[in-house]
């Protein structure tokens, strides 16, 4: 089995799913594709903002009245995240793919690495719209993933729909 991790930013289009399986087409070995999600984490979000804005002081007691309403709003952020995978996942399955999938709150990076290491990941592609700053710095996900793992990494933008249509 040739194991594929898929770092998507966004849910897999059609046409990114048709891509990617079109990478694997004249492998000899059956391919599993591994579909990586990052999940916000709203209540460390929240609290970093308050901690940039250096008001900790003045709102950070009051992150424990809004536990509940950061509670609700990570559940709602959760099951996106669980149904954008499904949805992923069952794009490449609908191409006739091994597929599986699922979320993760760590960084996107160090989710990456546990992965790859996880599943024995011989490649690594990385779906991000284009983030032209990050990319110039090197501070996108693919820099960084090209730096911790020792598998090759593909970074391929995004399809988007609306530009299509135009």
């Amino acid at each position: 089995m040739y194991d594929v991790v898929l770092l998507v930013e966004q849910e897999l289009s059609q046409e990114d799913a048709h891509r990617v399986v079109e990478l694997h087409q004249d492998m000899p070995e059956p391919v599993r594709y591994h579909v990586l999600v990052p999940c916000h984490n709203a209540e460390a979000g929240v609290e970093a903002s308050i901690s940039a804005l250096g008001t900790a002081d003045l709102y950070g007691t009051g992150l424990v009245d809004q536990r509940e309403e950061l509670a609700k709003a990570q559940e709602a952020i959760d099951s996106e995240a669980r149904d954008c995978t499904g949805r992923s996942v069952q794009r490449l399955r609908d191409l006739g793919q091994d597929a599986v999938g699922g979320i993760s709150h760590d960084r996107p990076i160090d989710a990456l690495t546990a992965t790859v290491n996880k599943v024995g990941g011989q490649e690594v592609i990385i779906l991000t719209r284009p983030h032209i700053v990050a990319e110039f710095f090197h501070l996108d996900w693919t820099n960084s993933a090209r730096r911790h793992l020792g598998v090759p990494v593909l970074h391929l933008l995004e399809h988007d729909p609306e530009k299509a249509k135009k």
